[in-house]
This record gives C-alpha cells, structure tokens and sequence, in this order.
C-alpha cells in the first residue's frame, strides 16, 4: 500500500509538471454576441458583430478608426483569427494610448500589421502615429510567407516585460525588445481608405479572442526569429552575434572626426542624453561646425541611422564620401541620402522631379512623395550597399534603389551637381558622413553591419 502511495504522489508530480500549457487560464475579450467591453477612438468606420465574428467596414473620408478594449493590459498572450480583405491595411493595437495631450486624442502605440499587399509584411510590428516602423519584416524575410491571403489566419502575440513577440499561422514573426509602453489597451484597426470609393464596404473580420493575463511568461514559446533591441545606442546579444557595430556609443567621439579636421569639431556639435546633435546657425552648408566623417571607410554594409528633424531642417547621410575631394566651400562629397522637411525648406523644389526631397539619393534619384515619415520623432535610415547595389529605406519602406559604376549611372551623373567630380560614386569604399547644413537636427542608434 505505501508503495503504491508512493507511485501515486510520484506520478501526481509528474502530472503537474507536465500542466503548464494545458492550465493557462484564458480569457474572452469578445463575448461574441455584441461589443460590450470595447469603444470605438478615431475614425468613423463602422464595426458590426456578425455571426460570432466582430465585422469591420471601410468607409471613404475618414481617419483610421480603431475599435479599443476599455481595459488595459500589461504582459499578456493574445491569441486571434483574422481575415482581411486584399484590397485593405489592418492592424491590431497593443499597449495602446489616446490622450488629449497626444495630437488631441489620437491613438497611438505598437500594432501588430495586418498586410494582404505584395510587400507581405504581416506579423511585423509598426509604431502608429509616432515613431513608425519598429519591426518591418525585411528584418525577418522568410516570415512574410506566413499570411495566407483570402484565409483566416491565426495570431498569437506575446507581450512579456520589454520583449514583444508575434506569430502569424505558427510561424514566428517578429521579436521586439523596447521599453517605451509597459502597458495599455488593445484595438482593432480599420485603416483610412481616404477618398477611395473602390475601397468602401472593404472588410477585416476578427474572432476567438482570448488573452492570457496570469503569469504570460510562464507559457512563453520559444522564437527563432531575428530581434530587434530598441534600447538606444545599445546591441543586444543577438545583433552583435549576426555582426551589427555601433558607429556611435551615445556618449563620445570615438570613431568621428571633422570631415576637414583631425579631430571632433569643437563647436556646431553636442552631445545630449544619447543624442547627436548638430546646431541650428542660419541653415549654411556646412558652415558652423561642419560635418562630421567616421574615421575609417566602409566597403559593403548595412547602415542603420534613427534621425530627428526640426520644422524647416535641412541634412543629410553621406557614404563613399572622400573628405578630401572637395577643396572649396560647402560639404564633402558623397552619395546622399537626404534628410529634409519638405513641406518647409525651399530645396525640395529645387533639382529634378524632386530628387532633392527627403530620403532621395540628392540631386540624382527622387524617393516617392508619399513615405512614411513623421517631422518632430524619431525616424530611421537605412541605407544597404552591396558592391554596386544600393538601396534607400525609410522607416522599414525601401524608397529607391540603383546600380552604380555603370553606363547608366554615370549618364545620370553627368546631369547633375557632381558632374565635375571625377568618377563620383564609383569608389569601392569611403567614410561615413553627417553633414551640418545649419539647422537642428538629432541622430542616434547609428550602426552598420558589414556585408
């Protein structure tokens, strides 16, 4: 009998060691009946419950509207199914906020892409109506398979601590680390469709709602997909291993100078609270402190900019820059990438087609009008350079691309500002360039992986 006892207690603990995915607690955030639980923030797109499934329409003319728990979740596991309309955007809010100290009411914070175009960036992770792209899926490319358009999809995100993760269908799509919202209320979004009446009466369907709220990183699942560690001026573990380097430590100099000096300017530049800071001084070309180079050259890399301009500023990323070509006045010479407000300064009409407009390659090849950008927060350059391949992204949107060194490109060379450089842009490598054009402008997170 004690023996048997004994075996009972043994495989009773065994048992319960074995509980932990079978006993997470779950709970309905759609009663599946009517909205109860939710009010409706934004845009006036119209939601409906239509056979146990919470039904959203699209309608002309207004803004993103975004169906909102009234409650607020911290760490959680949300699970749902989706199906979307190819003709829409979607999205669902995390750790979301709507305060009138924010753009008046306007809801913002992470949301989880919903995204049935070609570009298939569904599961990644975008920060709405303030810093844009956190986790665009060109950061994890074998995932965009994962959405099956015209299908419902299966959901599950994971919000634990400083780390969100998703899944779209069982595969992992996005693994985030940033601190900014510690909690918040979850949404449903129907995206603005502005005036396009061919897009009216569109719909995104959502069902079996459930969350997890009791001990959320005890049924963690482990992920495979590659992180993006959002702390300021800082690598996490899994950057540094896949070859990411920081240009700038968020503290010092090291590893700049003045793209005419032996050293750091001595004024026209600041360090503040992680930032790198070039003056505001009449908006000359490189006229106060002047613009500043890394001290050695790269070849074939990916460069990772956060960057923040003030209302009317002017700026600019330079790469295969050599400092010592130009021996007059104004900035060294590289290819560019453009930093600029166009609504405000008067440069974005000038060149051609607008190839002088923020995230172009200046004075060569214009970026589209529309981009996601966002004057006053923090957006993100990336420029990829692989031999004679180049590509320019804004807040996880790839803008242009071109090839180098070719007949093409030195006839495009040729009509522009740098047709009597010799054979600008053709170098195999060159320095790395922040360039002071007299107005205030903020960087940090500067990094490069080395391809």
């Amino acid at each position: 009998m004690k023996k048997l006892l004994l075996l009972f207690v043994a495989m009773s603990s065994q048992l319960l060691l074995s509980l932990p995915l079978s006993a997470q607690s779950w709970t309905p955030l759609f009663n599946g009946k009517n909205l109860k639980g939710w009010v409706q923030r934004g845009g006036k797109a119209d939601y409906k419950v239509e056979n146990g499934t919470i039904v959203g329409y699209s309608k002309v003319n207004t803004d993103n509207s975004f169906l909102c728990t009234k409650e607020n979740y911290g760490d959680f596991i949300l699970e749902f199914e989706f199906l979307v309309d190819d003709a829409l955007n979607s999205g669902v809010q995390l750790r979301s906020h709507s305060s009138k100290d924010y753009q008046n009411g306007r809801v913002h914070g992470y949301q989880f892409e919903i995204d049935p175009s070609q570009r298939a960036w569904t599961g990644g992770i975008y920060d709405e109506a303030r810093r844009g792209w956190l986790y665009p899926l060109i950061k994890n490319v074998p995932a965009q398979t994962a959405f099956k358009n015209n299908e419902w999809n299966q959901v599950r995100i994971e919000a634990v601590g400083s780390r969100i993760r998703t899944w779209v269908n069982g595969i992992n799509c996005a693994d985030l680390i940033d601190d900014v919202d510690a909690s918040g209320f979850i949404a449903l979004q129907v995206h603005s469709i502005g005036n396009d009446a061919s897009k009216a009466g569109k719909t995104i369907a959502w069902r079996n709602l459930r969350i997890c709220t009791q001990d959320p990183a005890r049924y963690a699942t482990p992920g495979s997909g590659p992180q993006v560690f959002a702390k300021d001026n800082t690598l996490s573990p899994r950057e540094q291993a896949e070859g990411w380097k920081l240009l700038w430590d968020g503290k010092t100099t090291n590893g700049w100078r003045g793209a005419r000096l032996d050293v750091f300017p001595e004024k026209g530049w600041s360090i503040q609270n992680g930032e790198l800071i070039v003056h505001k001084a009449g908006g000359g070309e490189s006229t106060n402190g002047g613009d500043i180079v890394t001290t050695r050259k790269y070849r074939n890399f990916m460069l990772s900019v956060d960057f923040r301009i003030t209302n009317g500023a002017n700026s600019g990323i330079k790469y295969f820059v050599d400092p010592g070509m130009n021996k007059g006045e104004g900035s060294a010479i590289g290819c560019e990438f453009q930093i600029l407000d166009d609504e405000r300064h008067p440069d974005a009409k000038l060149g051609v087609k607008g190839n002088r407009k923020l995230g172009s390659l200046y004075d060569l090849i214009p970026a589209p009008d529309q981009k996601p950008f966002h004057i006053g927060v923090w957006n993100t350059a990336l420029v990829i350079v692989r031999d004679k391949h180049v590509e320019h992204w804004l807040n996880g949107t790839k803008l242009l691309e071109y090839n180098r060194d070719d007949q093409e490109w030195n006839a495009l060379v040729a009509y522009s500002k740098y047709k009597n450089w010799p054979n600008f842009g053709n170098a195999p490598e060159g320095h790395i360039l922040l360039q002071d054009h007299g107005d205030e402008v903020h960087f940090k997170n500067i990094k490069i992986k080395e391809l």
